[in-house]
């Protein structure tokens, strides 16, 4: 069997990385962007960051700032109209998740206009043409939206998350600059940080994990356990070690999928408009439980690299047990909820465990799972 990666063709790390801009600009022969971030960015003065350098160079440019946390068809439709209107030739996304994919979704959409549809992206579109050219700039520490082919938009009217994959939409270009997630409040840092620890895992333990994925996912594991607690409270180190702990992630589970806590995060975050790491972060835990039975010697391997003490010589029913605590204790350390009191209504559990059920990540779970078994999941954590 043959196994594919997909990565960016460029990208940039550490300090600074956002000062390259112009050059590669310059060097692709770019004429004007549109800038894809939001209005609490630019009230924050992270978005200028990026457009004083833009006007600095000269580089001509539009702002469209109608991006939403679980970003919706709206926003993705009114984008691509405004998107033509501007005459841009490439995409700048600054921004966390939302932004990226909203700018994924416009992109693609411009260039394969029959997709304008944008319920028709759904799972693996056929399109035929590359996106419009995507500067990814991540103001946040765990998405990976500049590394990956997944974009995920929300259907407002049917109250439902869908995931698209497409090669397609991949950025050409990343700027992962620290400097830019230094203002996440701690809540933030937290929950994007367990959501890419939730990639990390999850990309380790699905079904599509194979040997250069396998590399990835567990030196994510251990960066981000090394880093995260630190990040939240500020420490420049530690945002640093996150920014690239987070891309490491991306390339990893982008090309191995992702299982069942991504899936009932999906239909929490259409539901209830929960916090997309915040979900995961609370599901992951009780998820890894009904996954255990079928890991094999995997959540030893995610022990070692948390730093869980003996995790190579315990025996496998214990190390499981130990892996599954380090990473609630990760959790807990950094201010996650424990339980989804609160958040769910008894009224919705049906619908959100047939959503989940349905969910394009669902099929790479290690465990296979009915819409009973996501339902008691679901329950346990009420």
């Amino acid at each position: 069997m043959a196994h594919r990666i997909v990565l960016n063709e460029t990208s940039y790390h550490g300090k600074g990385a956002i000062e390259e801009i112009p050059a590669e600009i310059k060097r692709r022969g770019y004429k004007k962007a549109f800038v894809c971030s939001d209005e609490v960015l630019v009230e924050a003065g992270v978005t200028d960051k990026v457009t004083e350098l833009l006007k600095k160079h000269k580089v001509p440019f539009d702002l469209y700032l109608d991006i939403k946390p679980n970003p919706s068809i709206e926003n993705v439709t009114h984008g691509v109209e405004e998107f033509k209107k501007s005459e841009a030739d490439f995409i700048i996304a600054v921004g966390g998740g939302s932004n990226i994919d909203t700018a994924k979704a416009i992109g693609i959409i411009a260039e394969n206009p029959e997709f304008a549809d944008v319920r028709s992206l759904e799972g693996t579109a056929h399109t035929s043409k590359p996106c419009v050219p995507i500067f990814a700039v991540p103001t946040t520490a765990g998405t990976a939206a500049e590394v990956t082919i997944n974009y995920v938009i929300t259907d407002n009217e049917k109250k439902r998350k869908f995931v698209c994959v497409d090669v397609h939409d991949i950025p050409v270009c990343a700027f992962v600059d620290p400097d830019l997630m230094a203002t996440m409040p701690p809540s933030l840092a937290a929950a994007t940080g367990m959501d890419a620890l939730t990639h990390a895992i999850e990309g380790y333990i699905t079904k599509g994990g194979w040997e250069m994925t396998d590399m990835f996912h567990l030196k994510a594991v251990e960066l981000i356990s090394k880093n995260l607690r630190g990040a939240v409270k500020g420490n420049p180190a530690n945002i640093e070690g996150m920014a690239l702990a987070q891309y490491i992630a991306g390339m990893g589970f982008s090309n191995a999928g992702l299982g069942l806590c991504h899936s009932m995060a999906h239909a929490l975050g259409a539901v209830y408009d929960t916090p997309h790491g915040v979900a995961n972060a609370i599901l992951l835990p009780t998820v890894m439980e009904f996954n255990a039975p079928c890991t094999g010697e995997k959540y030893r391997d995610i022990a070692v690299a948390m730093g869980v003490k003996h995790a190579d010589s315990m025996k496998l029913d214990k190390v499981r047990v130990a892996c599954v605590d380090a990473v609630r204790q990760l959790a807990k350390d950094v201010g996650i909820p424990a339980d989804l009191k609160g958040i769910v209504e008894d009224k919705d559990l049906g619908f959100l465990s047939e959503s989940a059920f349905n969910d394009a990540c669902k099929p790479g779970n290690p465990r296979d799972a009915g819409i009973k078994d996501i339902l008691e999941l679901y329950i346990k954590l009420m």
